[in-house]
């Protein structure tokens, strides 16, 4: 492949680099423009926000994101079949830079029509980032040969990068909103997702080569003989069910993981002693915890995953290392419960929340960035960013479930939603393991030369 010319580093092609850069600035410029949406939407000052109410911006923000994760779908969709998948990001970076910087207008240029701009701004943003998030994941699985044992390292680099940006936007966007008014956050974003798209233009062609050149469906006609796009095979269609399956767990994993900005958030504030000497930490700290766990625990786990070789567990084990994890967490949190002994004015100790926050990100990193990775082994190649818009479309359903628990926590309390999280989380980490054989069948070597070998003694059982 052209992109190995360009050597390695850290025993990864260069180009994998280049797109955690690329990757880091625009999921820089999404949280920055994220962390500062409703504020700037419910803000009543003169010189500030739209005066709308708390639940009218909170509508907009649930219809916002749930079309952010709709949307890959039908970009994956259009680079496979049109665009190709390098074309796809930077006409995407250039829509959610255009966003980014509509958002930024002051008021002073755009009244009366500030709401209208601020519609067209969102509009941008929604479908540049459906042109861009599948592809750019999905030309980092194009790095590697299949079978290669480096990818699922290689993907936790790359979401290493993730939560840098995300990091980094709270901190940049949030201190210049505070100082210079929020069209000053809005243009931070719009700053971040301009680095994006500059280097990747200078430097893709170098590092990258031909890699997401032509569409995926261009590329896979052409390796037929007829020369046409041939009807899914037996073992494409194998692929296809585990990539579905294992996203059921994902959801279970997120709906979860994702009590984090609700349920904990609100147990941090309310129920945590959080006093160090004569110093309050404040709750939303407490947020940081996972990019900051994420960041320092990655580049060890992605070194191990290399190291481990052959003897590297497979996807369906790493993911329900990440379910067993996800439940460790969680008990964690049992007991500040059980130190509080039902009474609701006693404060736990910070230490169980920082636990928790451990505990999870171990599982995220067992599952999220090893999701990806999976997606790009086993999506047929002309399917390969639309399998990843739908694997997105599985955070979107999860997200939409973890709210459904995150409700009931007033009639069920904080013990039994979190013990029933973690009883749920290792019921589905063992099943997964009752079915991590037959995943692994159906995955046809993807993972592998020694699956392969037992993949075709079991050929003929399964026909």
């Amino acid at each position: 492949m052209s992109n190995l010319k360009s050597g390695t580093l850290l025993g990864h092609p260069k180009g994998l680099f280049l797109l955690f850069g690329t990757e880091l600035w625009e999921r820089f410029s999404y949280y920055a423009m994220r962390a500062i949406l409703v504020l700037y939407l419910t803000d009543k000052t003169i010189d500030g926000g739209l005066g709308w109410t708390t639940q009218d911006a909170l509508n907009l923000y649930g219809i916002y994101t749930g079309l952010v994760y709709i949307t890959p779908l039908i970009g994956g969709w259009i680079a496979d079949n049109y665009l190709g998948q390098r074309r796809s990001i930077i006409i995407g970076g250039i829509l959610m830079a255009l966003g980014q910087f509509t958002l930024a207008l002051p008021h002073s240029m755009i009244d009366p029509y500030a709401v209208n701009a601020f519609y067209a701004g969102l509009a941008l943003l929604i479908i540049g980032n459906g042109l861009f998030k599948p592809n750019i994941s999905t030309m980092v699985g194009d790095l590697y040969q299949e079978g290669d044992h480096r990818r699922d390292g290689a993907f936790t680099i790359f979401y290493m990068g993730i939560n840098l940006g995300s990091l980094l936007a709270g901190i940049i966007a949030g201190t210049a909103s505070a100082v210079y008014g929020w069209k000053a956050g809005f243009l931070t974003a719009g700053i971040g997702m301009l680095i994006s798209l500059v280097t990747q233009l200078i430097f893709a062609e170098r590092l990258l080569g031909n890699i997401g050149k032509v569409p995926a469906a261009k590329r896979a006609a052409a390796m037929n003989a007829s020369g046409k796009q041939e009807p899914l095979t037996k073992i494409e269609r194998d692929r296809l069910k585990v990539i579905m399956i294992m996203g059921l767990f994902v959801v279970i994993f997120w709906a979860g993981f994702e009590q984090a900005g609700g349920l904990m958030n609100i147990y941090s504030q309310q129920y945590t002693d959080r006093m160090l000497g004569s110093f309050e930490v404040p709750a939303a700290w407490f947020q940081s915890l996972n990019p900051f766990f994420v960041i320092t625990l990655a580049p060890l786990i992605a070194s191990l995953w290399v190291k481990m070789g052959s003897k590297e567990p497979n996807s369906p084990v790493k993911f329900a290392m990440g379910l067993f994890f996800l439940a460790a967490g969680f008990l964690c949190m049992v007991g500040a419960t059980l130190e509080q002994g039902g009474d609701l004015s006693v404060k736990t100790s910070m230490l169980w929340l920082v636990g928790a926050y451990f505990f999870h990100t171990l599982g995220e990193l067992c599952l999220s960035p090893i999701g990806l990775s999976m997606v790009t082994k086993l999506a047929p190649l002309r399917l390969a960013s639309l399998m990843m818009g739908a694997w997105f479309g599985f955070n979107a359903v999860a997200n939409y479930v973890a709210g459904i628990i995150g409700a009931h926590v007033g009639e069920a309390g904080p013990m039994a939603i979190f013990g029933g999280i973690a009883v749920a989380a290792t019921a589905s980490g063992l099943l997964l393991l009752l079915c991590s054989n037959q995943l692994i069948r159906w995955m046809h070597g993807a993972e592998g030369k020694a699956v392969e070998k037992e993949d075709n003694n079991a050929q003929p059982v399964e026909a």
